[in-house]
């Protein structure tokens, strides 16, 4: 038997009961647009102000809130982090951040994370969630807060966004697409510029947010940092341009929290809403009583300020909140069963990526030793660092804004011990990451498993390791690789398992016989040890894929963290497409992934009716309508010819023709997942949109199919093509 999860058919295809319950298509937002009109015409000027404009940093039960507008019964408006989960809340889950999701490549687990946390949300009386994070994108291997988003791939952001944004809006919580855009650091973040060309931000950074917005997201946050010289957040080209005219977008632009900088321009350029209404010291106050003088004087149109308010209550009445929604109360108790899926998408998103002479899955070892600090709960408590803002214990996700309280947390050493009791295995613990000690520990055990850590966040938190958020290099922390190098000497069967925000240089690791495994845990939140046991003992076989490179080196990647402007140098080619454009052989590439089976790869079949030239399709949320059409088709037959069930999860990649303008040498465009048997053989489908075959063209400002032969490209990595094929536009 298999099952079989397809990215082409995810945003296109048919839809599961819970895509059919979230807003669906540009018919949604005129209904929706019919009630917010008839709202608006009872609304005084007051009211419309009091609509776009926060209360204020710190002044009610939400980290942004709104006034109530008794006019039309519009409720005080809760919005709250975040993307993982219910920021403050304590009958709420811990869910596996987005990179985690990334990793698993699993649509169907995606979407019912989704869901699930949406459901969290609405529960708890949230209208908002501050949540999913496509940006920043992941150019740079160090950046803060990438483990927030979905990898350093576009496709692969906006496939995740989109399936995500649905799954929010179909709990009926309105989804908030951030941070709009470029934002890809955290050092100097509230003042630097990312001066990025237009072919660029479309073909990488817009991506994601496209596919956002043709899912129907009811809100976009706008971001810290200027872009090309101007505030995002006062932005005309940004906001009005492209993100309400060229992609279409129905809803409002909010801002991050305090990236605000002016009252009129702000007003003119795009901007919705203000959050949270003033500066974190409650003073700064931009719009409230100064917008109302920039109206009343001219300069500030009403209809600009109708059309705020007209975006606002649009996306209010999209996903229905004006009827039966609960009471805010970010402490209710809505925990539910949704454990399940954080154990799941923890376990799935798991990358095996070394296994040598089949150490794993361990068979019922006499004796184990599990040495490293991360092995354990954090002593002072699992939530003891406000936003987890260290790296003590065991870890779950990054810190920041976009982190949640965990109801529990299963450490690595909880479970393996719990495990370890049912089959009369000894486990012996060094839970600390000094190396002095640790011979005696590891001496005689059947296999040592090492835990190592590479943590970073949020730049208002600051750690050794990652002085401004971002980390300061690739290396473990913690002298990870001395430890496993102290374990190795020691043990001649030693498991490394590696809990990172992003990638980690390995080389130290890797150079040791003696490590047999390596085991790229990511961030597994609270179900951490349960899901690392289930791969480790082989109740499932490791199905998770990288979403980033893993290089040899720190100076192989070709983005860094900068300390004045970024003006993007790299363009199109950023971590597997540098990697490819400029031969640079990784560690492990995007997309790979060991199983515990293996697969083989047959009969490909490509149909395509491509025609080469621009776009010329209407307007629709997320861009020209044709954009979205399937334009072509590719199948290939996937067989699980090892002796347990597994899952592979199949890569197309596209070249484009030589008639294309410079781009990378080939481009994620497709995945699917196939759940299969032993011995079983499924059917990997890829429906190609006509915008997977397009690049944008500068001159004309639209998206254009060149004419010529495509190179496709089947695999189980970005690097291990099996099958190739080719069509004609």
């Amino acid at each position: 038997m298999h099952l079989k999860i397809t990215a082409g058919a995810a945003l296109l295809g048919a839809a599961s009961l819970a895509r059919a319950q979230a807003p669906k298509g540009p018919e949604a937002w005129e209904a929706a647009y019919t009630q917010a009109n008839t709202a608006l015409a009872r609304m005084s000027a007051q009211d419309k102000v009091n609509m776009v404009t926060g209360i204020g940093w710190d002044k009610g039960p939400c980290v942004g809130n709104t006034a109530p507008i008794s006019s039309i019964n519009y409720p005080q408006l809760c919005l709250q982090d975040g993307p993982l989960g219910i920021r403050f809340g304590t009958g709420t889950n811990a869910f596996t951040p987005g990179i985690q999701a990334a990793s698993t490549w699993d649509l169907d687990l995606i979407r019912q994370r989704a869901e699930y946390i949406g459901a969290e949300a609405k529960g708890c009386g949230i209208h908002v969630l501050l949540g999913p994070a496509p940006g920043a994108l992941g150019k740079i291997p160090h950046a803060g807060r990438n483990w927030e988003g979905f990898g350093a791939d576009p496709y692969l952001q906006g496939i995740v966004t989109g399936v995500t944004v649905e799954g929010f809006q179909a709990a009926g919580v309105q989804a908030t697409a951030k941070h709009y855009i470029a934002n890809e650091q955290e050092l100097n973040r509230e003042t630097m510029s990312s001066n990025v060309d237009d072919r660029t931000l479309h073909e990488l950074y817009l991506w994601p947010f496209a596919d956002a917005v043709h899912a129907n997201v009811a809100a976009i946050m706008c971001s810290y940092n200027k872009i090309n010289g101007t505030w995002a957040c006062e932005n005309d080209k940004i906001m009005n341009q492209i993100l309400k005219t060229e992609l279409g977008f129905k809803g409002y632009v909010v801002t991050d929290w305090n990236a605000q900088h002016s009252t009129v321009q702000a007003a003119n350029t795009g901007l919705d809403l203000t959050m949270p209404g003033s500066d974190f010291n409650g003073r700064n106050i931009l719009w409230g009583p100064a917008l109302t003088q920039a109206v009343n004087s001219n300069q500030v149109q009403r209809t600009r300020l109708d059309d705020m308010c007209r975006r606002i209550l649009a996306s209010w009445y999209l996903l229905k909140q004006n009827s039966g929604y609960p009471p805010i109360n970010i402490k209710a108790n809505v925990r539910g069963n949704h454990a399940e899926n954080i154990r799941a998408v923890a376990r799935d998103g798991i990358v095996l990526l070394k296994n040598t002479g089949g150490i794993l899955p361990l068979k019922k070892p006499s004796k184990i030793a599990l040495v490293g600090s991360a092995a354990i709960v954090n002593p002072r408590g699992a939530n003891a660092c406000v936003d987890r803002g260290c790296n003590s214990g065991a870890l779950g996700m990054g810190w920041g804004s976009g982190t949640t309280e965990y109801p529990y947390f299963v450490a690595p050493y909880d479970a393996i011990r719990t495990r370890a009791q049912a089959d009369g295995t000894q486990v012996s613990l060094h839970n600390n990451d000094n190396a002095n000690g640790v011979q005696g520990v590891v001496q005689g055990a059947d296999v040592a498993i090492v835990v190592i850590t590479a943590n970073s966040g949020e730049g208002y938190i600051t750690q050794p390791g990652a002085k401004t958020g971002d980390r300061d290099n690739l290396d473990p922390w913690f002298n990870g690789n001395q430890l496993v190098q102290a374990v190795a000497q020691t043990n001649q069967n030693v498991v490394v398992v590696v809990h990172a925000t992003g990638p980690v240089i390995l080389e130290t690791i890797q150079a040791l016989p003696n490590v047999k495994a390596i085991v790229w845990a990511g961030l597994p939140s609270q179900e951490n040890g349960n899901a690392l046991v289930d791969v480790l003992y082989g109740v499932v076989s490791p199905s998770g894929k990288l979403p980033y490179t893993i290089a040899k080196r720190e100076a192989d990647y070709n983005a860094r963290v900068v300390t004045g402007n970024d003006d993007f140098r790299e363009g199109l080619f950023i971590d597997y497409r540098y990697f490819d454009q400029n031969k640079i052989e990784p560690r492990y590439e995007f997309g790979f992934g060991l199983s515990y089976t293996n697969f083989t790869y047959a009969n490909i079949a490509v149909t395509s009716n491509a025609k080469s030239g621009p776009a010329a399709g209407a307007t629709v949320p997320g861009g020209r309508a044709d954009l979205f059409d399937t334009v072509a088709t590719v199948t290939v037959d996937v067989t699980n010819s090892g002796g347990v069930q597994g899952a592979e999860v199949a890569q197309l990649y596209i070249t484009l023709p030589s008639s294309a303008p410079a781009t990378p040498p080939k481009q994620l465009r497709g995945f699917s997942k196939l759940k299969l048997a032993p011995g079983a053989k499924g059917t990997a489908t890829f429906n190609l949109r006509r915008k997977d075959l397009s690049y944008w063209d500068t001159r004309t400002q639209n998206w254009v199919v060149p004419a010529g032969d495509f190179g496709v490209s089947v695999g189980s990595s970005s690097r291990d093509i099996r099958l190739t094929g080719k069509f004609t536009a």
